[in-house]
Formats: C-alpha cells, sequence, structure tokens
C-alpha cells in the first residue's frame, strides 16, 4: 500500500428536511449563482420549485443553465462557463444526478479559465490554480460525483469521452435526500447500481497491489449493500431504505476513502467510455455488460483468488469451491445479477453497438499504450473482451456454424474471403432468427403485449467470455468472422 494523505472537504447534508440549510450554505459563497439541471426531470418531482424557493429566501440572483446532456458535452460546459464570466457568476449549484454534477464541476474550472473552451482543460493543453465553489442536490444514486473531485465531459465532436481533475473539484457542500431518487426508472436504477458497484471494482478491489484490509472488508460491505438494496429499489421505487442505502453507498464507493493508498488504471470506466463517447448508451449499462466480460477474459490462476473472495463474500457463492471454479462461479453470481435480478440486457448488441469501430476504440482506451490495471491489457486485449461472446453448447446449430469457417477459409481463395466472411455471418443470422422464431413460438400461448423496454428482454443470452488462454486457441479465421458481424 502507498503512502497517502486523506482530505474530503464536502459536507454533506443527509436526510429529508435538510434542503431548509439550502440558502444560509449558498449564500457564504456570493449573492450570483448559476443553477445548472438535466432535461426538466427536477420539475416534474417539484425539486426545482423547493430550490428556487430557499435561494430567494437567501436573496440570491439565479442565472439557469437547463439541458445537461446524460453524458454532458463541452460545449454544455461552455456555454456555463460564458454565464459565469458574463454575469459575475459566485457560486454553482447543481440538482441532478452525475452527468449534471460533472457538468457543473467542468463549469466550475472553466469559468476560471482566460480561454473560452473546457477541452483544453479535459486534454490538458491548459490548467488553472482555481474553481468556483459547487454546491449538489443529488437525485441519482449511481457517479459519487457529489462527493468526489472528477468529472467526466464529452466531445462528441470527436467521439471522445475523458475524465477531468481539476485543483479541487470536490463540491463544498452536497444534499442528499433519498425522496429525491423515488422517480428514477428501474432502468436508471439498475444501471446506476452497476456503476456503483464498479467504481469499487476498478479502482481498488480487484488489484495485485499491496492493501490495507480494513479497506478491503470495507469495501465488500459497500458492494453487499447494493446486492441487498438495488433489487429493492428496482421493484419498489419509493423504499426509502433501499434508496438511502443505495445513495450513501454510492457517495462512499468514490469519495478517496476507499481507495487510498492504491494505484491503477480504471480499466472497466477506460473501456466503457468509449462505449458512451461513441454511441451515447448509459454509462452503468455499459460498465454492466463490460465487468462480467472483463472478469473472465483476465480469469487465470493469479486473479482466481481475489474473484474468488468476491463471489463468497459478497455473492454469497459456496466456499468450498477451488480457487477457479469459485472464481467462475463469482463471475455466474455477477452476471446472474445484473442481467436477471436488475433485468440489464447483456449484450453490446442489444445497445445498438456494433463492431465497426471496436479497433478504434480499444487503441483509444488504452490511450495508445497499455492499460495497468488487475491484469494488463493491450489495445488487442480490449478489442478482444469487446467482441467476446461466443455460442455455448445451449446453441450447438451456432457452434456447427462457427466450426465451419475455419474450413471456407481453408479451401476458398484469398480474393473471396470477404464472401467467405458474410457467408458465414448469414449463416449465423439466420440460424439465430430461426432460434428466436422457435422460442417466441413456444412462449406465445403465456405471452403478453408490453411496450419496448431497455430491461427484461434477455430470452436468447446463451453466451460467456472466452478467458485470455481460450482466445488463443480460437482460430483466427473464426475470430475475423465474428468481427465482421454486422
Amino acid at each position: 500500500m502507498q503512502d497517502f494523505v486523506f482530505h474530503n472537504k464536502t459536507k454533506v447534508y443527509f436526510g429529508k428536511n435538510q434542503l431548509d440549510n439550502l440558502g444560509a450554505e449558498i449564500s457564504r459563497f456570493g449573492k450570483k449563482v448559476l443553477l445548472v439541471y438535466g432535461g426538466g426531470s427536477i420539475k416534474k418531482i417539484g425539486l426545482y420549485d423547493k430550490v428556487m424557493s430557499q435561494l430567494e429566501k437567501a436573496g440570491m440572483t439565479v442565472f439557469e443553465l437547463p439541458g445537461v446532456e446524460p453524458n454532458p458535452h463541452h460545449t454544455t460546459v461552455n456555454k456555463g462557463a460564458a454565464i459565469c464570466k458574463k454575469e459575475n457568476v459566485d457560486v454553482l449549484l447543481a440538482v441532478g444526478g452525475g452527468s449534471t454534477i460533472d457538468a457543473t464541476k467542468g463549469i466550475a474550472a472553466a469559468a476560471k479559465y482566460d480561454g473560452d473552451d473546457v477541452w483544453d482543460l479535459v486534454t490538458r493543453k491548459a490548467s488553472v490554480t482555481e474553481t468556483l465553489p459547487i454546491v449538489t442536490v443529488l437525485t441519482l444514486a449511481a457517479t459519487g460525483s457529489e462527493m468526489d473531485g472528477g468529472c467526466v465531459i464529452s466531445n462528441v465532436e470527436t467521439n471522445e469521452k475523458f475524465g477531468y481533475f481539476g485543483p479541487d473539484n470536490h463540491p463544498d457542500v452536497s444534499f442528499l435526500n433519498p425522496e429525491n431518487t423515488y422517480s428514477v426508472s428501474a432502468y436508471q436504477t439498475a444501471s446506476g447500481s452497476a456503476d456503483i458497484m464498479s467504481h469499487i471494482f476498478d479502482v481498488a478491489y480487484f488489484s495485485k497491489q499491496d492493501e490495507m484490509d480494513m479497506l478491503l472488508r470495507i469495501q465488500e460491505e459497500v458492494l453487499k449493500t447494493v446486492v441487498k438494496f438495488a433489487p429493492v429499489a428496482v421493484k419498489k421505487p419509493d423504499d426509502y431504505e433501499a434508496r438511502a442505502n443505495l445513495m450513501w453507498a454510492s457517495s462512499w464507493a468514490l469519495n478517496d476513502f476507499l481507495y487510498e493508498g492504491y494505484s491503477q488504471a480504471t480499466v472497466c470506466h477506460a473501456m466503457e467510455h468509449e462505449l458512451s463517447a461513441f454511441y451515447d448508451i448509459t454509462h452503468g449499462h455499459g460498465l454492466a455488460i463490460l465487468t462480467p466480460r472483463w472478469l473472465s477474459y483476465v480469469l487465470d490462476e493469479e486473479t482466481a483468488p481475489r474473484i474468488r473472495r468476491f463471489g463468497v463474500n459478497v455473492m454469497g457463492i459456496d466456499a468450498s469451491l477451488s480457487e477457479m471454479e469459485g472464481a467462475k462461479e463469482a463471475i455466474k453470481a455477477l452476471e446472474k445479477f445484473f442481467f436477471e435480478t436488475l433485468g440489464l440486457q447483456s449484450r453490446l448488441s442489444d445497445l445498438g453497438i456494433d463492431d465497426r469501430n471496436f479497433a478504434v476504440m480499444a487503441k483509444k482506451a488504452c490511450f495508445g499504450g497499455v492499460l495497468h490495471g488487475f491484469t494488463d491489457l493491450t489495445p488487442d486485449d480490449v478489442e478482444k473482451i469487446f467482441i467476446s461472446r461466443y455460442p455455448i453448447a445451449s446453441a450447438p446449430t451456432e457452434i456447427m456454424a462457427m466450426a465451419a469457417s475455419p474450413l471456407i477459409f481453408l479451401f476458398c481463395p484469398v480474393r473471396r474471403r470477404r464472401t467467405a466472411q458474410s457467408t458465414v455471418t448469414g449463416m449465423t443470422r439466420i440460424i439465430r432468427l430461426v432460434r428466436f422464431m422457435t422460442e417466441a413460438m413456444a412462449m406465445a400461448p403465456n405471452a403478453t403485449w408490453e411496450s419496448p423496454s431497455p430491461i427484461n428482454e434477455n430470452l436468447l443470452r446463451t453466451s460467456v467470455t472466452p478467458n485470455r488462454e481460450e482466445h488463443r486457441a480460437i482460430s483466427t479465421p473464426t475470430i475475423i468472422a465474428l468481427r465482421t458481424n454486422g
């Protein structure tokens, strides 16, 4: 474990009636405030009016920046910074989830920058030595941005999404009322819960570094809290206990305390940032899909003990299993939690993602080099994780189609290999369609009409992720055929 200094300046008001303190707290920083929020949900639940009432009582002059995107755009941050500079804003107030708070952190830094583009700061072409004060009112348990010093900003013009840490971007004050999350959908609750868990996985838990056992035990308790209360919140959104536990778990999963003394790349976040940069998907959902794939890929004799420990201490798997078998069961349990218990879709294709950009995304995820984490990953490794999802025995016809691809490559002239790839891809798609229709007809007598939803649609999830050694055993032609699918 490395030496560290722990300091978190954020003052937290937690509970049902704490917003009454907003006026007194925010007026400490001045009288001009920029109110930042997203698509308008805070108005639907009445939170906007409550906030404005407190600001009026405190005699604040309020400027507004609505419309922050789910993956906040740098152009939106620039608009906020321009307002701050023009109106001499004293303090920023973010009312919303992690995206709104992240955008506000970007504004806090950009408002003190002589230039006009926050992307200069994000890409470290420029820096600032101070930021505007930040106050937050949280409406979604997920990112932990209400109590940490980082933010993530997207540039949709270049398909880039990077983290930014200003000189001290921790919010000065945060208001956490679990009631403000009652209106969060089952989908966003599930995605947010996956994000909370991923912060612990990525930053500290899955690590080969020397560590403090006390911190490791607390990490497991926070993970267990999410496993216990996320399903409750999904099924009963107005359960105060469930919402309170998730909200506090979100804050403590990424407020510096749990990962002091660690220093490693946040591998899954680096990979997922490419997915949401290119395809603008929900961040937590992308993490839920990638995390089990990543764990399966890096599983070996060296990583198995920690993965098994997670399974035993958090997911409740059989403690008598061997290291390797226990690790495999742990990954299965995590998949079941994400994709069955919480109802998230399990494939990138479910989110409209194909493989056209995988090579570029993999290189960007590694910043052109190597990701140093639980196991070091090269761009080739990351691309394989993106691609991974090979058929298993429950889909024998797909296996036959995949097995045929090396034979086609063997007997086809080079100039016809593209045709061969298309043929194999077409065969696989037809087989999948037939299987889908067959299963759909079998379920028809018990079917009910429901509108499409991003959750609870995992009828044909028949795949597993090979680990690094199993990848090497798969023939190159077969891999190429998979990569050209879509």
